[in-house]
């Protein structure tokens, strides 16, 4: 007799039902905590949390959930389920929900209380998330960081909390220092956040960018390009937050001209004058009516600083046929050949508000010696698509196989991605048989098929009802293409299968699923057996269910 495979333990579900629902796949997370519940392996403290963290997580879900950790007593012996399905509800606004399993749970952790706090908070229930924070101070369970970040926003005024915090020592805890200080500098308090900054004993990047913000955004902008410059003495480096305040700082400064010169000096005194930096000047001034930003670019690649993809996208946005013809001639001298291209794609993006102006942009890139090569054609195709031009794709989710079929016999290097389009294409376009015959075409031309093609042939099979054909490439795919069928792969050939009147066959195809079958493959298989006659009752008889 064969070896029964060894049952899962809790440990071995819980890490499977968690990698899924972090892939955002709760359907299946569901699947697998079905079977555990089946299997009557023991629901633990980490089996619920993770589906409930998915961010597609839904509330039926949550409906799902409640009964099972209220069964299993979860909710009465550790504080982490309880906690999960008080800020599910939390997230989502549902308060009223949140409450009610908040009260259930008799034991509850500092996390528990956090969670209900900054869920008012961030739906704006300021009154709410300050009295329940009051009702933690009380009720011995601790406070924490999170305690004190989640609500910050509902104070008026930080005073009211800052004392707690420097009470219990909370207040030289970083992420405590930053939130309070933020909360200083949003209300307008300035002169209070710098006397806090002073006070900060170890201070990161991040709270330097805090007071750089606040200062930008204050009545003294001035005061952030100092702290900019005494960040660095320190030996603190700024990263991109810190270069967009203080370039804002400057374009507010009183004194337009004094404010763009104190920006221009940012690039210079930063370590190694990075692109970053240039990039976050560009961005600076990319708002404004005049060149600046082209200016500064040409400014850039003067000074040897290589631009990238941030550089163009920031610059670009409503310059003059001029300007662009103006910089072109310097990005043709600076630039490697790959940003050259992505400069006049950037260029065209903005160029082809209408269609005629593709011969124009053509044109332009020949005057500077740039090829029309693959990359820009394909870019310029993906363009045209907004007017209502169509590409291989565009042409089958038309209906002009012709023009598909006819794009994809001039291509003179296919890959995956072009043969699975056409294979979707015929198939859905009725050409069942055609689009079998270009899987097959796309094996002899060594192009290896992956889980997307394979789904692309199984779904034209259906189309067509080519049953054996179909279930042929399902039963090989793991010996033919080392392929696991997936959830898609088993519907789309129930689907195949029940559409043609094979129940049997399908029932045996969900009966050998290594996953709990969906809610639309039970759904697939009773709409075929209600088409074909057969009733419930011999659905879920001893002759099928066995």
């Amino acid at each position: 007799m064969p070896r029964s495979s060894p049952p899962l333990s809790a440990s071995l579900f819980n890490s499977l039902i968690a990698s899924r629902a972090r892939a955002g796949r709760v359907v299946d997370a569901l699947s697998l905590l079905a079977r555990m519940l089946a299997a009557g392996v023991a629901l633990t403290a980490f089996t619920f949390a993770p589906i409930l963290a998915s961010p597609s997580a839904t509330a039926c879900c949550a409906a799902q959930l409640h009964p099972h950790i209220l069964k299993s007593g979860l909710l009465h012996c550790e504080p982490y389920s309880g906690t999960s399905l008080v800020g599910f509800f939390g997230r989502r606004g549902q308060f009223d929900e949140a409450l009610k399993v908040f009260g259930e749970m008799t034991v509850r952790s500092v996390v528990t209380w956090n969670c209900l706090i900054s869920s008012f908070a961030q739906f704006g229930h300021s009154r709410d998330a300050v009295s329940w924070f009051r009702e933690l101070m009380r009720s011995g369970n601790g406070l924490s960081d999170g305690s004190f970040v989640a609500v910050l926003p509902s104070f008026g005024l930080p005073e009211q909390v800052h004392g707690v915090m420097k009470k219990i020592g909370m207040d030289s805890v970083s992420a405590v220092a930053n939130a309070l200080l933020n909360s200083y500098c949003t209300c307008g308090a300035i002169d209070v956040a710098e006397k806090l900054f002073d006070e900060i004993m170890f201070r990161d990047v991040v709270c330097w960018n805090t007071m750089t913000t606040g200062f930008a955004r204050s009545h003294v902008p001035e005061r952030a390009f100092e702290l900019f410059l005494s960040m660095q003495r320190q030996g603190i480096f700024p990263n991109e937050i810190t270069f967009a305040s203080v370039l804002y700082a400057c374009t507010v400064i009183d004194g337009h001209e004094l404010g763009r010169g104190d920006a221009h000096k940012v690039p210079e005194g930063v370590p190694g004058n990075s692109t970053t930096c240039w990039n976050a000047l560009i961005s600076g001034h990319s708002g404004c009516d005049d060149p600046t930003c082209l200016v500064i670019v040409r400014d850039m690649l003067r000074s040897g600083i290589k631009p990238n993809e941030v550089t163009f996208s920031s610059s670009l946005k409503d310059p003059s046929l001029f300007d662009l013809q103006q910089l072109a001639s310097v990005t043709k001298l600076a630039c490697t050949k790959k940003l050259r291209t992505y400069f006049y794609i950037s260029k065209i993006e903005i160029l082809f508000h209408e269609a005629y102006l593709l011969l124009l942009a053509h044109g332009m890139m020949r005057i500077f010696g740039h090829r029309f090569d693959n990359y820009v054609s394909v870019s310029l195709l993906s363009i045209c698509t907004k007017n209502n031009s169509l590409y291989l794709d565009m042409y089958a989710k038309c209906g002009r196989i012709e023009d598909c079929l006819r794009v994809f016999d001039e291509m003179e290097d296919r890959n995956l991605i072009s043969w699975t389009t056409a294979i979707s294409g015929l198939g859905l376009n009725g050409f069942s048989r055609k689009a079998l015959a270009l899987f097959k075409a796309m094996e002899k031309d060594g192009c290896k098929p992956d889980k997307v093609a394979i789904l692309a042939v199984l779904s034209s099979c259906r189309h067509g009802r080519l049953v054996q054909e179909g279930m042929e490439i399902f039963k090989n795919m793991k010996a033919d293409y080392s392929i696991e069928a997936d959830m898609e792969h088993y519907i789309c050939v129930v689907d195949m299968l029940c559409k043609c009147g094979y129940l049997k066959e399908a029932e045996v195809v969900i009966r050998g699923m290594p996953f709990q079958p969906s809610t639309v493959i039970w759904r697939t298989f009773l709409q075929g057996c209600k088409t074909y006659g057969v009733t419930e009752a011999q659905v879920f008889s001893q002759q099928w269910i066995k």
